[in-house]
């Protein structure tokens, strides 16, 4: 590898001024990538919004889902708790 003392000076000055130029290509690309997704995102949750209010009747039924839920959630703790004991048994032996 070349150190940066044993290129010549006009060398050395075009590759700097090429990675400059590919540093604030690059940044330039990354920000309107970004700058679409934000206004997309944004649009996206406009749409949503909209089509939110005219459907009332999903809230209903995701009332009834979270009143259901501890039920299956202390079902699965004790499977949870069967499963580390065996893997803790089997890993002693």
């Amino acid at each position: 590898m070349y150190a940066l003392a044993q290129l010549p000076a006009e060398q050395l000055s075009a590759q700097i001024s090429n990675g400059l130029i590919l540093l604030v290509l690059g940044m330039a690309i990354v920000f309107v990538f970004l700058t679409i997704l934000v206004f997309t995102t944004k649009g996206v949750s406009k749409v949503v919004r909209k089509f939110e209010k005219k459907a009332p009747a999903a809230q209903p039924v995701a009332q009834a889902a979270q009143v259901a839920a501890p039920a299956a959630v202390a079902s699965n703790d004790a499977e949870v708790a069967v499963a580390i004991a065996a893997a803790m048994a089997k890993s002693r032996s």
